[in-house]
Formats: structure tokens, C-alpha cells, sequence
């Protein structure tokens, strides 16, 4: 198994802003106030070096997103595939440098473009409809799990959220036991992003994703459904609704899909025989 060098957490990932003006919209007074904001920079991507993407991202744990972003993508099958990965600072951003076998290069070579987007939305250098709804593998993965581990993990999300707690502006991608133990967590200021540092960080541990379930604090949109169907990870729990395709993909593929998760109550899309208890 390689290992890399990781680009961790810390003052790249947020930053203080302050003597800024706290209106009150009621009838106190305003006040200045001092708040940690999260940093959100461009994140250039090279494979082989072309220029493959741009993404707006967290510049925290770009070794796992970068990961992460070529298995999600399917220009890596596995860790092994991937060469070398050489995150620079740049005037402005970042650039991750990675090295792909010829299969995936040619593949990337293929979709490459180098326009901005909002983050890593599973679209990379796809350019027509019948590309984005092409057929998902099946999740071979099975596990059950007991609706009290679904409300065990939403519970403990929080202490596993350092850069929401300080800036109350990002999303967390956490990976869950069977019995809603959470074991690693990546945060970033895109949904998508966030994830794809979660499953680089479980390729880089030797951690498999079949072997439990992920918890997200984002809308379930099919992009999502679609990284952890790759990830052949058999349960996906998000915090807010689904969209129709994400709901379609995920019954497609297997998914089992459970959406609106609170504290007390949650929406099973799909694979309700895998919830127990």
C-alpha cells in the first residue's frame, strides 16, 4: 500500500475574520465581533500534467481528496493506481500534481477541461446526457443496521465537526460502524469535496467502505449516491432530502438510502430490509 504525505487541517482552513459588524435585526444593539470563517480556494487538479479540473475546495487534507477524487471519478480502481500525488501552494490556490497509470491517464486525458465549478459534483469532463446517467455497478456490500445506530452516530457527528463548530460554514462526511460508532470524519466547504476526502482517508487507513455506512450533513443529491455506490459503501444517511434522482440511482444500484435523518425520526428511500431493531 503507498502512503503520502498529508496536507492536514489547520490555519489553511479557516481564518479569523475580524472587527466586523454584528447587526441585530431586534432590539439590541450591534456589535463587533470576532469570527472564524472557512477558507474556500480553487483547487487545481493535473493528471500527468494536464490540467483535468478546477474545484472550489477546503484546502485541508488534499492528499485524501485527491484520493478520493480519482476513485470517485474512476481514473484509479484502488490506491495502487495512483503514483504519486504532489499538492503545491499557488499564487491564489492550490495544485494537486497526480500520477495515473495509462489507463486512467487516457481516461482523464479523455474528459479533461479546465473550467471552474462550484466543487466535485461527479461530472468532471462529462459532456452529454447519456454519460451522467450511465448504469451505476451494483453495492455487492450488505450490512444491517439498527435504527438506535443511525440516532448514536447523529448524535456524536458534532464532536467530530472542529471546522463547523469554529465557523458553523461546512459540510462533514463522516464513516460509521454498524453500530453508529463514527470512525473518521473529513469536513470541506463542498458537500461533494468532503466526501471525496472521506474515501481517500479510508483508502490511505486501509479501511473498507463496505464495512459500514456514511453520514453526511448535506442535501442527498444523486452525485452523492453516485460516489458512495462506487465506493461500494452499502448505506448512505443524510441529514436532508433527496432528489428525485438520487432516489432512482440509489434503487438502482442497491443503495440502501435514508434521507430527513434527525434525532427521533428519519425517511428510508431505499433498503428498508437492511434497517433493524
Amino acid at each position: 500500500m503507498r502512503v503520502y504525505d498529508q496536507v492536514v487541517s489547520g490555519p489553511q482552513a479557516q481564518e479569523t475574520a475580524l472587527d466586523r459588524l454584528g447587526l441585530n435585526l431586534g432590539r439590541e444593539a450591534d456589535a463587533r465581533i470576532a469570527r472564524a470563517v472557512p477558507v474556500e480556494a480553487p483547487i487545481a487538479i493535473e493528471i500527468g500534467g494536464i490540467g483535468y479540473a478546477v474545484m472550489m475546495a477546503t484546502p485541508s487534507d488534499l492528499v485524501d481528496y485527491a484520493i478520493g477524487f480519482a476513485l470517485s471519478e474512476g481514473l484509479a480502481s484502488n490506491l495502487d493506481d495512483i503514483a504519486d500525488i504532489q499538492p503545491h501552494a499557488v499564487e491564489g490556490g492550490w495544485i494537486i500534481r497526480m500520477m495515473l497509470p495509462l489507463e486512467g491517464t487516457k481516461k482523464a486525458m479523455a474528459r479533461a477541461r479546465v473550467r471552474v465549478t462550484e466543487s466535485s459534483c461527479g461530472l468532471c469532463g462529462i459532456d452529454n446526457i447519456e454519460q451522467v446517467l450511465r448504469p451505476l455497478p451494483p453495492v455487492t456490500a450488505r450490512i444491517s443496521v439498527e435504527r438506535s445506530a443511525i440516532s448514536r452516530a447523529l448524535a456524536s457527528l458534532p464532536d467530530h465537526q472542529p471546522l463547523s463548530q469554529s465557523t458553523g460554514a461546512v459540510h462533514a462526511a463522516a464513516f460509521c460502524t454498524p453500530t453508529g460508532e463514527i470512525v473518521l470524519t473529513r469536513e470541506d466547504v463542498g458537500r461533494h469535496n468532503a466526501l471525496d476526502k472521506l474515501i481517500g482517508a479510508l483508502a490511505q487507513k486501509s479501511i473498507d467502505p463496505a464495512t459500514g455506512f456514511f453520514l453526511l450533513t448535506a442535501r442527498c443529491s444523486y452525485e452523492l449516491v453516485e460516489k458512495t455506490v462506487r465506493a461500494n459503501c452499502p448505506m448512505l444517511v443524510t441529514i436532508s432530502a433527496p432528489t428525485t434522482l438520487a432516489v432512482e440511482r440509489a434503487a438502482r444500484a442497491g443503495l440502501t438510502l435514508v434521507t430527513l435523518a434527525r434525532a427521533d425520526a428519519a425517511l428510508v428511500v431505499s433498503g428498508l430490509e437492511n434497517i433493524a431493531g
